[in-house]
């Protein structure tokens, strides 16, 4: 059984992600615009009043309609929709049907949708590979920087 504990702590452990300042909402930076991801559910309680946060369900992007129907025809006790997302690709979760395993995966796979393609590349890279590359560029940037940049201005 997960909550919006568990699903700000996977959200937060990917790359480039921030925390809406009101309500519960996480997105990613991609060119320059905030995506979001991951919200939670604003449900319609009462007909023709302002919907609702509910905490036990959160909104999550998906790829497109054909992931969208996948996961709603997998489990409809965990994923579902409502006319108000009918055409846009994103499944509502109930969080105490899912598991964490499962939860982690419903968010990284909304990330996935929206981050940029090289912090994605960098992410299923592993934790190694970013290190050892930010270990490189501090170590031989600098002077390969210079060095190339000495002849460019020579030339011109």
């Amino acid at each position: 059984m997960a909550n919006q504990r568990d699903a700000r702590r996977i959200a937060m452990a990917l790359p480039g992600v921030t925390e809406a300042p009101q309500g519960f909402a996480f997105s990613v930076e991609n060119k320059g615009k905030a995506k979001g991801f991951i919200w939670v559910w604003q449900e319609r309680v009462q007909p023709k009043k302002p919907r609702v946060p509910n905490p036990r369900v959160l909104a999550a992007r998906v790829a497109n309609e054909t992931e969208k129907a996948a996961l709603l025809g997998v489990d409809p006790d965990k994923f579902f929709t409502e006319p108000h997302y009918n055409g846009f690709p994103a499944v509502l979760v109930r969080l105490p049907a899912v598991s964490i395993a499962e939860l982690r995966q419903v968010i990284t796979e909304a990330w996935r949708c929206l981050a940029p393609r090289d912090l994605v590349a960098s992410h299923d890279a592993g934790p190694a590979a970013p290190r050892a590359r930010r270990a490189t560029r501090s170590r031989s940037a600098p002077p390969a920087r210079k060095a190339a940049a000495r002849p460019l201005r020579r030339a011109r």
